[in-house]
C-alpha cells in the first residue's frame, strides 16, 4: 500500500501538553488532590535532594516536606501549611512564586492544579538583573507613548529588550490561516534582520498556539538540556497534563527547529486580544538564558498591557472607518430622498455608491441597464459575474477578498475585480450592486520555503523533521485584494435597506412582478388568518380535555406528566396562532392615522412590559416627539422592540434599555438600544423574516415573528425600520415615520 505523504501539518497532532518530562532548570512533584499522596514526580529531583525519586512516589505530604529539608522563614515546618493554603486558595496564581531555600540555595515553589492533580515545581532563582516594579512603569509609558499601533509594537520590541537582554526581540503577528509575520523587531548588531519575514503555520501549530491563549509566557532556557521524565506509580501509567506547567518541556520538533535557527534559548510572551491570539513577541538568545518568575511576571503584564493597546488601537481605527462610510450613506440616502431618478441619484450625485466603500469601482445593475463608476470588468464580464452571483448568493450580502479562486472565470479581470461586494436588490428581477476591488500582487517574503517537503532517509523512510533551512523565499500571491472591512459590509447592508426602501416607495406603482407579488402576499395574508383562526378550536378542545384527565385522580405520575406536557405545547402553540393572527390582521387592516402621544405610549409599554413583571433594570426615555399614525400599531411596534430590547439584555451584568425620539428633516425617528447579546454579522439580512430566529437566543424563548410585524407595521405606514448592533454589546433598532 502507497505510504501518505507526510509535511509539517503532522506537528498539529502532537500532545506537546503531556509530553511527560520537565525542563531541567527545576523539578516537579504532583500530589493526588483526594489522597494528598504523591503521584508524578520528576526523575531529576536526586539531582537536587539525596532522596532517590522512586522513593518518593506514594509519600504523603509531610515525607515530601523532610525530604526537602525546607528552609521557609527559618522553619522547616510550614512546608505543609502552604501547600495547603494554596490548594484552598481561589486563586493559587496569587501565591506564586514563593520563596525558600533548599540545601542552602534560593528557589520559587509555583503552584498550579489539574482536575485531579496539585502540582508543585521548583524552580531555582537566579539573581534578578532589574528590579521589577521600578522598569515596569517606565516600560509600560515608553511603549504606549506611540502614536500609531506600529510605533506601539516597535517600542515595546525595544522595552522588553532592554528588561530580558535577549539577543532579539520579535513581535509576531498571525494571519487568518495561522501564518505569522515579523511586524516589529528589536536585534544585536550584526544579527540577520527576520522583520517583515512570513512564517507557516506549520512553525506554530494550532495546539501549541491554544497553549499560547492559556499560557501567557513560555521560557526556553536550555535547547541542548536534557528533559528530565516525569515517574508515576499510577498502574495506567497516564501522563500528567502540563498545561499549567512553568517547566513543562519542549517537543523535540520544536528543540530540533530552534537548533536549526542556531537559537540556545527561547522566551514568548503571549498577545491575546477579544479572546484569541493576535500574536506572540517572540524572544531569542543565542546562548542559554533563564530568567526568573517575577521578571517573566513583569513581562507577561507587559504583554497583557500592549494586548489592550492593540485592542484599543485597532478599535479606534475600525470606528474612524465606520464614521466614514455612515456619513457617505446618510449623505447618499438625503441624494435618493430628494431625487425622482434612483440611478442617478446613485450614480451623479456628490456623493456615489462607490463612495460608502473603498472599493476602486462599483456597478449597478438595475431595471436592465449597467451603470459603472470607477474600475470595473467589462459590462459583458459584469453580466456574468451577476449570473453567478445570482446562482450562487445564499443571503442578500456576498463579500470574497480572493474572487478569481471561487469564481475562474475572473482570473482574466483580476486585476479590477479580485475583490468583489454584492448585494441583491431583487432576486427575480436580477437587480443588484456590485462593488470591486483590484489584485494586489504581494510578494510574500518567507523565512524559508513554506512548501519544502519531507526529508527522505537512505532506507526510504519518510521523516517529519523541523525545517532546516531560513533562507528567504519570496512567494509571489496573485487573485487577491485588500480585504473588506465589516466597517464596509455594514454600509452596504444600510445602502441596500435604503434603496429598498425607496424602490417600494416611488416605483412600486411601476413595477409588474411587485404587484403580483402584493397580490400573492394579501391572498396569503387571507389564508393564513382564516387557517390560524380555525386552529384555535380545536386546540382549545385539547386543552380542555387535558385539563379534565389531570383531575383524574387514579392518574399515575407518568401519565400525568404526558398530560401536562400536552397542555405546555398548546398553550405554546395558543401562542404562535395568535401571532400569526397578528401577522395576517395587519396585513388586512386599514391605518387610522391620529396625533399620537408618543410619551404616553411609552409609559403604557414600560409598565406592561417592566413593571408588572418586577424587573430591576435601568429604562431610560429622552425626547418623545408625537408623531402622525395608527395609535394601537405603534404601540404594537413599541412593545415589540422595547420587550425584545429588556428579553434580550437580561444576561447582562445591569440591563440598559433607552428610548429616544428625533426630528430629522421630514421624519420622526425612535431608537430603542440596549445592551444586551446583540446580533452577529452573519444574520443581518434574516433579522425581518418569518420565523426567523438567530443561533445566539435558541435559550430564549421567542416565536421569530414580533420583528416580521414590526416591519409589516412600519411598511403600511410608509415609515423605515434597521438597526444597528455588535455582537455582545448590545443593538439599537430605530423607526423611521413621515412628519407630513
Amino acid at each position: 500500500m502507497e505510504e501518505p505523504p507526510v509535511d509539517l501539518t503532522n506537528c498539529d497532532k502532537e500532545p506537546i501538553h503531556i509530553l511527560g518530562k520537565v525542563q531541567s532548570h527545576g523539578f516537579l512533584v504532583a500530589l493526588d488532590l483526594n489522597t494528598w499522596l504523591i503521584n508524578y514526580i520528576s526523575e531529576n529531583i536526586a539531582s537536587f535532594i539525596e532522596n532517590e525519586p522512586q522513593s518518593l512516589l506514594g509519600k504523603d505530604l509531610e515525607f515530601l516536606g523532610s525530604a526537602l529539608k525546607l528552609n521557609i522563614s527559618g522553619s522547616q515546618f510550614l512546608f505543609n501549611q502552604l501547600i495547603q493554603t494554596g490548594f484552598s486558595s481561589k486563586n493559587i496564581d496569587s501565591l506564586n512564586p514563593y520563596y525558600v531555600e533548599l540545601a542552602g540555595k534560593p528557589y520559587n515553589i509555583i503552584m498550579a492544579a489539574t482536575d485531579e492533580d496539585l502540582i508543585i515545581e521548583f524552580e531555582v532563582v537566579i539573581k534578578d538583573e532589574f528590579e521589577s516594579q521600578k522598569v515596569i512603569g517606565s516600560s509600560i509609558s515608553k511603549i504606549l507613548i506611540g502614536k500609531t499601533l506600529d510605533s506601539i509594537l516597535h517600542n515595546a520590541a525595544k522595552e522588553i529588550k532592554s528588561i530580558i537582554n535577549y539577543d532579539r526581540v520579535m513581535v509576531y503577528q498571525f494571519g487568518d490561516e495561522g501564518h505569522g509575520r515579523v511586524i516589529a523587531e528589536e536585534k544585536e548588531p550584526g544579527l540577520t534582520p527576520f522583520l517583515n519575514l512570513h512564517y507557516p503555520a506549520s512553525d506554530i501549530p494550532k495546539q501549541a498556539r491554544e497553549l499560547y491563549k492559556i499560557n501567557l509566557t513560555r521560557i526556553i532556557a536550555d535547547v541542548n538540556a536534557e528533559p528530565s521524565r516525569i515517574l508515576t506509580n499510577k498502574t495506567d501509567g497516564q501522563p500528567i497534563d502540563l498545561t499549567h506547567a512553568e517547566l513543562r518541556a519542549v517537543s523535540p520538533m520544536h528543540i530540533q527547529y530552534l537548533k536549526n535557527m542556531g537559537v540556545q534559548s527561547s522566551f514568548s510572551i503571549s498577545l491575546v486580544c477579544k479572546g484569541e491570539l493576535w500574536g506572540l513577541i517572540a524572544c531569542h538568545s543565542y546562548t542559554p538564558r533563564f530568567i526568573n518568575y517575577n521578571a517573566r511576571a513583569a513581562a507577561k503584564l507587559i504583554g497583557q498591557i500592549l494586548s489592550s493597546a492593540i485592542e484599543y488601537r485597532q478599535l479606534e481605527e475600525n470606528t474612524d472607518r465606520f464614521e466614514l462610510f455612515s456619513t457617505s450613506t446618510s449623505k447618499l440616502a438625503d441624494y435618493i430622498d430628494e431625487s425622482s431618478q434612483l440611478i442617478e441619484a446613485l450614480t451623479k450625485s456628490p456623493v456615489t455608491l462607490k463612495d460608502i466603500t473603498e472599493a476602486s469601482g462599483v456597478a449597478l445593475v438595475f431595471e436592465k441597464k449597467i451603470s459603472c463608476l470607477g474600475i470595473t470588468p467589462r459590462e459583458a464580464q459584469i453580466k456574468e459575474i451577476t449570473k453567478w452571483l445570482l446562482e450562487n448568493m445564499q443571503d442578500a450580502v456576498y463579500s470574497s477578498h480572493r474572487f478569481p479562486k471561487i469564481y475562474k472565470p475572473a482570473e482574466t479581470f483580476s486585476g479590477v475585480a479580485s475583490g468583489i461586494l454584492a448585494c441583491i436588490l431583487s432576486r427575480e428581477l436580477k437587480e443588484m450592486i456590485i462593488w470591486f476591488k483590484p489584485e494586489i500582487l504581494e510578494n510574500i517574503e518567507w523565512a524559508g520555503n513554506p512548501e519544502k517537503p519531507v526529508e527522505i532517509s537512505v532506507e526510504g523512510i519518510h521523516t517529519l523533521s523541523p525545517r532546516k533551512s531560513f533562507d528567504s523565499w519570496t512567494e509571489t500571491v496573485r487573485h487577491s485584494s485588500e480585504k473588506w472591512s465589516r466597517a464596509e459590509i455594514t454600509s452596504v447592508i444600510k445602502m441596500r435597506e435604503h434603496i429598498i426602501y425607496a424602490i417600494k416607495r416611488k416605483a412600486n406603482e411601476i413595477r409588474v412582478l411587485n404587484a403580483k407579488l402584493i397580490l400573492a402576499y394579501e391572498e396569503l395574508d387571507t389564508f393564513s388568518y382564516t387557517v390560524s383562526h380555525d386552529l384555535r378550536t380545536p386546540l382549545s378542545s385539547i386543552r380542555g380535555y387535558s385539563e379534565l384527565l389531570l383531575d383524574n385522580a387514579s392518574l399515575d405520575d407518568n401519565a400525568r406528566k404526558i398530560l401536562e406536557r400536552i397542555r405546555r405545547c398548546t398553550d405554546k402553540m395558543a401562542e404562535l396562532i395568535t401571532d400569526i393572527l397578528n401577522y395576517s390582521r395587519i396585513g388586512q387592516s386599514k391605518i387610522q392615522k391620529q396625533s399620537v402621544d408618543m410619551a404616553a405610549i411609552i409609559e403604557e409599554v414600560r409598565s406592561e412590559v417592566i413593571e408588572s413583571q418586577n424587573i430591576d433594570m435601568d429604562f431610560s426615555v429622552g425626547n418623545t416627539p408625537d408623531l402622525l399614525g395608527d395609535r394601537v400599531m405603534i404601540k404594537q411596534v413599541l412593545c415589540n422592540l422595547i420587550g425584545n430590547a429588556v428579553k434580550y439584555s437580561r444576561k447582562a451584568k445591569r440591563s440598559k434599555v433607552t428610548v429616544n425620539g428625533e426630528f430629522s428633516k421630514k421624519e420622526v425617528i425612535y431608537s430603542i438600544s440596549d445592551n444586551g447579546i446583540g446580533i452577529d454579522i452573519s444574520h443581518y439580512n434574516k433579522v425581518f423574516e418569518l420565523f426567523k430566529r438567530m443561533e445566539n437566543v435558541e435559550d430564549i424563548e421567542g416565536s421569530g415573528v414580533g420583528l416580521a410585524i414590526v416591519k409589516k407595521i412600519m411598511e403600511k405606514h410608509q415609515g423605515r425600520i434597521w438597526f444597528e448592533s455588535k455582537l455582545g454589546e448590545g443593538t439599537t433598532f430605530f423607526i423611521s415615520f413621515k412628519n407630513d
